[in-house]
């Protein structure tokens, strides 16, 4: 079993058909299957985008807004989402913990490191949020950024579908799932697993990615569990 996982998904996972907001029946089940990990004694931190709310670059586009600001923008949408989450599992009765790069001390706790471990160590789920507290740097960075340091085995990227396919599935319906590549062979062949600075990052310190659909029923749990009906992508050292 996977003692500590980082799970990494987007706003928009939360958001209804519309796109935008927070749908409260998939707030619930996300909690959920994230309290499934933590009942097995599975350590959990979290990292979610704000995209159900606002984009840095979709801000930023009219020129309007600068990029600096933009991002800064989206960070704060990261917070409102990391509350929702940490309202949900408490609802269903879990302990945690909302660190941001940002200081919003009367909403949350600032990012200290050896804070989160040790939130982590005690059983504490840990939402981080905010991205790295930069701009011009995406949460799916930050994603792999908190799982390196919290010493995390794994990190979880769930979207809406199952893995890394060589052209999109949603188009072709001859797509192949990729079921393990390699880091140098996502950065080379440009498929959009994490951003290039993410899988770099992941790259260097050796830190599996796994890919999946976050809306499979019980999926996570099977990948935290390492059982064979996993249904999953994985992009690591395949020479290790």
């Amino acid at each position: 079993m996977i003692k500590r996982v980082l799970v990494k998904f987007s706003g928009e996972a939360l958001a209804s058909e519309s796109g935008f907001g927070i749908e409260s029946s998939i707030l619930d089940y996300v909690a959920l299957e994230l309290k499934s990990l933590v009942d097995i004694g599975a350590e959990v931190g979290i990292v979610i985008g704000g995209g159900n709310f606002i984009r840095g670059v979709s801000a930023a586009k009219s020129g309007l807004i600068k990029r600096t600001s933009g991002d800064y923008m989206g960070m704060l949408a990261t917070v409102i989402n990391g509350v929702a989450i940490q309202e949900a599992l408490e609802y269903h009765g879990l302990d945690v913990r909302v660190q941001s790069a940002l200081e919003i001390k009367e909403v949350c706790e600032t990012y200290i490191n050896r804070r989160s471990i040790r939130h982590l160590e005690k059983g504490r789920v840990v939402i981080f949020v905010a991205g790295t507290g930069n701009p011009f740097f995406t949460t799916d960075t930050a994603a792999t950024l908190r799982a390196v340091e919290i010493g995390a085995e794994i990190i979880i990227k769930a979207t809406k579908v199952d893995g890394v396919y060589d052209k999109d599935p949603a188009k072709f319906s001859d797509a192949v799932m990729l079921k393990q590549l390699s880091y140098e062979q996502a950065l080379k062949d440009n498929i959009k697993v994490m951003d290039d600075t993410a899988i770099a990052l992941a790259k260097d310190n050796s830190l599996p990615i796994i890919v999946c659909n976050m809306f499979k029923k019980g999926n996570l749990l099977n990948i935290v569990q390492q059982k064979e009906d996993a249904i999953y992508s994985r992009v690591a050292n395949l020479n290790l």
